[in-house]
């Protein structure tokens, strides 16, 4: 975990080029490269001032080192490092060089996507699920544990061994280190019933049956379950009291709020909780409030007013509040005590320039890891000594990676067309003045998430191919304030949120930055979708687009969510549009990409993962066979290893390649020649031809 940084399961975003095999294809294939000759020739100037070309394995191949975490008592340090050519947990002693540390986890195909200690130190716990079906299983490895065979990881236990299940973890009490409270959907798909579950037996408890609709519980730092988290009739948030089997309502934010507890206060009595309830309220804040008195009061909020609260850290030792942070521009973080304040002026003092975040701590406090990460670089990684005051640098994640030749995330403000300020980052290729440049438009997903300053492999690849790179935090994005969020809603593809990506590509454009006749689109979830709405609806706009597991189809879209959203369904309803309602219905297929696939004119690439459980691959089909039909191009690339989103290294550089040959036809940029043999048999593998996909 990331620390203080707002944790969202953020995948690498991969696209993929789907080459014609039949004589006609052949043909255009021909004309695009005499076309990339053309251009290439026309911006030869420009693209000789770049920096050198970074190859792809640097950007998107696997780390040498990530996602370090002390063990409770300091004496060992786990990371993630490949195993096999796979991503997996490492453990060694503090004090032993890296080269001594041996794997604990040996999955040989999917990286371990999250991990953690036990309370105890006894276990490591990690989550996987199967080719990207978010079915999560719990394991448990004993990180001590003698292993025969050399060069192999201990055995490890499947907590959760139950079919077509996904399993949550809730809490890791510190009173009782063994056990950790889970969620398990095995007796209904929609809800997560609770249990204790026994770390070292696989015996499970049933503490709570989810008979209320509760989509989330919280527990009190004992581990006892204290509260539910439930969606009300008009999509708004319910916070119920658990009273032994009933559960009371306590607190109610509506659909225009949100109110959410984020843990207990060591006095078991209160819960730290964020909300921005109240007529005079926009921003989100951080509260004390007792469920039995129903009294709140103030703890923290931006003290720019500006944005939403961003997260907090607390003591391991103490359970106090010692820092609480905000993410504007950059991240901004305020100390809560005089001792963490002393430690942060020092931490800024010694470390290098950058945003830097608390990733762990021992149980004493004192030791702790920080990370630094800036726009041009992913990160080092530090062991602070908060007794000796000693900072010592463990490691970089990518330390081949030269980010003197990468290029600085800029922040920046555009107008709408009705005169509302839009938050963006502008990144330019290094060494070139921002004019008349190709740019790549790359909205995020969620939609209600939102973009931030850092290092991105994806932007940072796209730099330096030669392509300035827009990030948009359109309407609808969270983060800044409940008015923002809501002016998106029931606002997909042609309304406000896709006129906010339209006018920044015009506001580059009257700058002078962008070259009008080399705009692209590319986007990766939501941000698939707003590609797919940008060609359809603005299709004299962009030269050429990207959809990675993007919706099509609204109306598909929400009558297949999984089973398990359903305790928030409503908010897709309120947010985005009501199946049930027929002017709603109406509304929705106007603003489906898939009903106006006749004005899409530009190329387009279309990747999927076949096991994706949010966006069928039924979303993707559809718009190929359409643009198909019509005779446009349209590329497909579908992994049946994958789901919402590649993690597999393979399929990652496969996907890569591919974006980067369509883009340096597409838009003129520079195009890494080689590709290993490995990596070319997965990206013909991944390609599908285009005639023979059907519809049911």
């Amino acid at each position: 975990m990331r620390g203080i940084k707002s944790i969202a399961l953020v995948l690498i975003i991969a696209l993929a080029e789907l080459m014609m095999s039949n004589q006609a294809s052949s043909q255009q294939e021909n004309q695009f490269l005499a076309n990339s000759i053309v251009n290439y020739t026309k911006n030869n100037d420009y693209l000789e001032k770049l920096p050198p070309l970074i190859e792809r394995e640097v950007f998107f191949g696997n780390p040498q080192i990530a996602n370090a975490k002390l063990s409770p008592d300091g004496k060992f340090l786990a990371f993630q490092k490949p195993f096999n050519g796979v991503l997996n947990v490492w453990v060694k002693r503090l004090e032993e060089p890296f080269e001594q540390a041996h794997p604990v986890t040996a999955d040989p195909n999917r990286p371990i996507p999250f991990y953690f200690w036990s309370r105890d130190g006894r276990y490591i716990l990690y989550a996987q699920d199967q080719g990207g079906n978010e079915n999560f299983h719990i394991y448990a490895v004993d990180p001590t544990a003698n292993v025969a065979i050399k060069d192999s990881a201990p055995r490890a236990r499947d907590l959760t061994p139950f079919n077509d299940i996904q399993a949550r973890i809730y809490a890791r009490p510190k009173a009782t280190p063994n056990h950790i409270i889970v969620g398990l959907n095995d007796r209904n798909p929609k809800l997560h019933d609770v249990y204790r579950l026994n770390l070292s037996t696989g015996e499970r408890e049933i503490l709570l049956e989810n008979e209320q609709n509760v989509a989330n519980w919280s527990t009190d730092l004992e581990g006892n379950i204290r509260l539910g988290i439930r969606q009300t009739d008009d999509g708004g948030t319910e916070i119920l009291r658990v009273q032994g089997k009933d559960l009371e309502s306590v607190y109610t934010c509506n659909f225009e709020e949100s109110c959410s507890p984020l843990r207990f206060h060591k006095d078991g009595k209160r819960v730290y909780m964020i909300t921005n309830k109240g007529d005079n309220v926009d921003t989100t804040r951080l509260v004390l409030f007792n469920p039995a008195s129903k009294d709140s009061e103030l703890v923290d909020m931006d003290p720019q007013q500006s944005v939403d609260f961003g997260g907090a850290i607390f003591s391991e030792a103490t359970d106090d509040l010692i820092a609480t942070y905000y993410i504007g521009d950059r991240l901004r973080i305020y100390a809560q005590n005089e001792e963490f304040a002393r430690e942060l002026a020092l931490l800024k003092g010694k470390l290098p320039e950058g945003d830097f975040y608390l990733n762990s701590a021992t149980n004493d406090d004192q030791l702790v890891l920080v990370t630094v990460e800036r726009d041009i670089d992913p990160g080092s990684t530090y062991l602070f000594n908060r007794e000796t005051r000693q900072l010592e640098k463990l490691y970089e994640s990518r330390p081949e990676l030269p980010s003197e030749h990468l290029a600085p995330m800029q922040p920046l403000r555009y107008q709408s067309r009705d005169g509302l300020e839009i938050p963006a980052y502008l990144t330019i290729p290094k060494g070139v003045e921002p004019k008349h440049l190709p740019v790549v438009i790359f909205p995020h997903g969620g939609p209600w998430a939102r973009d931030t300053w850092g290092y991105n492999s994806m932007v940072q690849f796209l730099a330096n191919r030669g392509y300035a790179v827009f990030q948009p935090n359109f309407r609808g994005s969270s983060g800044y304030g409940k008015a923002f969020l809501n002016a998106g809603n029931q606002q997909w593809g042609t309304g406000a949120m896709q006129h906010d990506i339209t006018d920044g590509v015009k506001y580059l454009i009257d700058q002078g930055i962008a070259d009008p006749e080399k705009v692209a689109i590319f986007g990766v979830s939501y941000g698939g979708y707003a590609s797919l709405a940008g060609l359809a609806f603005t299709p004299d706009l962009y030269a050429t687009g990207i959809s990675y597991v993007g919706p099509s189809n609204i109306l598909t879209l929400l009558k297949a969510i999984p089973p398990y959203w359903g305790p928030i369904k409503k908010i897709f309803t309120v947010r985005v549009g009501d199946l049930e309602d027929p002017e709603d219905r109406i509304r929705l297929r106007r603003q489906s990409p898939l009903f106006s696939a006749q004005q899409i004119k530009a190329p387009l690439l279309v990747i999927q993962g076949a096991n994706d459980p949010r966006v069928k691959q039924a979303e993707s089909d559809q718009i190929v066979v359409a643009l198909r039909d019509l005779g446009r191009e349209v590329k497909y690339l579908v992994a049946p290893d994958e789901g919402h989103g590649f993690r597999e290294e393979t399929n990652r550089l496969a996907v890569t390649a591919a974006i980067e040959e369509f883009f340096a036809r597409q838009l003129g940029g520079r195009r890494q020649e080689s590709i290993s043999p490995e990596i070319k048999a997965r990206l013909e593998a991944l390609r599908v031809d285009v005639e023979s996909v059907s519809l049911p």
